[in-house]
């Protein structure tokens, strides 16, 4: 998605650009993290109370009626990379939340928020917008998600309930997340912060998100969200 340059700067985390390979770096760094996670007793599943989620009726994004059209960044995405955008109907549709399970959606948001540094498509591609894998150690919003859910279906989570979704966020402009869809929730994956927030706790607008057919994206009910205290 495009964005200004100074509003990257305000979505984004920079790292060094001397960066390991991606994915050996993300193998290395995750094993690192979840480690440490594992054994830090204040870190626990989030369990989501009744009282949260009572004004949005739900623990899940609420869907409206209808397709909608994903993005054409996103098909030509799925022209490039086929296997990355089929849903497979055998795989379960929402994900078990676990301790084991959370410490590596915690550690793979953050490690992927660190390693890629935010560069605006026109840049980086020479086009307005692009979604692709940041394998060079640069992106935009949407390219941090595709990497995470990378690395989350290596980790052995099915790709059926990790979601792409479009948002409007804090500020009203476009931005791309990717929602986890668990027993308890959806929680949301962001380059703008590394805490996984329950999606109604982001402050976005949620507008539409990938379905559960291969290429189908879904419209949701573009409702407004309240913004969590904790943002990084």
């Amino acid at each position: 998605m495009p964005w200004t340059t100074k509003r990257r700067h305000e979505c984004y985390s920079v790292w060094p650009t001397d960066l390991m390979p991606m994915r050996s770096r993300a193998r290395l760094l995750i094993t690192i993290l979840i480690a440490v996670l594992s054994v830090l007793s204040a870190i626990h599943a989030p369990r989501v109370q009744a009282s949260e989620t009572r004004q949005f009726d739900t623990a899940w994004i609420p869907v409206a009626d209808g397709n909608a059209q994903p993005t054409a960044a996103w098909s030509e995405f799925c022209e490039r990379s086929p296997g990355e955008c089929a849903i497979n109907p055998a795989e379960p549709a929402t994900i078990k939340l676990d301790e084991s399970v959370w410490n590596a959606i915690v550690a793979i948001n953050k490690h992927v928020n660190a390693a890629v540094a935010p560069q605006e498509d026109i840049a980086h591609w020479g086009v307005i917008d692009r979604w692709d894998y940041p394998d060079d150690g640069y992106g935009d919003c949407e390219d941090y998600q595709i990497l995470k859910r990378r690395l989350l279906v290596e980790a052995g989570l099915p790709r059926r309930a990790l979601r792409m979704v479009v948002v409007l966020d804090e500020l009203g402009a476009g931005h791309a997340v990717m929602a986890v869809r668990t027993d308890q929730g959806d929680f949301i994956l962001d380059n703008k912060r590394d805490a996984v927030l329950p999606w109604h706790q982001t402050g976005y607008v949620y507008i539409k998100s990938e379905g559960d057919r291969t290429h189908a994206w879904i419209w949701l009910r573009n409702q407004a969200t309240v913004t969590s205290a904790i943002s990084r």
